[in-house]
């Protein structure tokens, strides 16, 4: 077990059935995304992600295309909350190269204040949040078994099980293994209680 692993944090599995909080953030291409705008949609799924982590930068080729296999049926948006300041490589500029890399063609947000972390009770990088098409939340947990310490494929199994699940009106199965990953970057003062 290497020095990242033992500085991991776990998602604080936020309870099923909870509302998906609103969001009015700024894109890495200027734009402006809200949670209204992902409304309409049977799936929404809502990811805090960053750049720096080697938790994220394992699955972030699978993020892609996993959000590419499921464009038209699940609205994803990313966000990245991490203090800028003190993790340059979490600035936006770096976040396009990120995408661009990854292949992200869902829109990525950046939380500069964390109030929107902070609201989805978000923890580390990555962390994964998916909600039915009444914002309710259905699924918090890992994309895979995947981690820097780790050989598993990169396949999103946990997550596309529950997205398969709900796109078929089906129960997305209760028994949900916490994401994994690097705390979120606070700004001084600014780690929720």
């Amino acid at each position: 077990m290497g020095q990242n692993e033992l500085m991991a944090v776990n998602s604080f599995m936020v309870p099923l059935g909870s509302p998906a909080p609103d969001f009015d953030l700024p894109a890495i291409d200027g734009k402006r995304v809200a949670l209204n705008d992902l409304k309409g949609s049977s799936a929404i799924l809502v990811m805090f992600l960053s750049n720096h982590c080697p938790y994220v930068r394992r699955i972030e080729q699978g993020i892609g295309a996993f959000a590419a296999d499921y464009e038209g049926r699940v609205a994803t948006v990313a966000i990245c909350s991490n203090d800028v300041a003190n993790y340059p490589d979490d600035d936006a500029p770096h976040l396009r190269e990120q995408a661009e890399r990854a292949g992200f063609r869902f829109p990525y947000l950046v939380d500069e204040t964390q109030e929107v972390a902070k609201a989805y009770r978000a923890a580390c990088t990555p962390d994964f949040f998916l909600y039915d098409s009444d914002l309710r939340l259905v699924y918090r947990g890992e994309f895979d078994g995947a981690r820097p310490s780790n050989d598993v494929e990169v396949t999103g199994a946990s997550l596309r099980a529950a997205v398969d699940a709900l796109l078929a009106g089906e129960p997305v199965p209760e028994q949900q293994q916490p994401s994994l990953g690097c705390s979120i970057k606070w700004k001084p003062g600014n780690e929720p209680a």
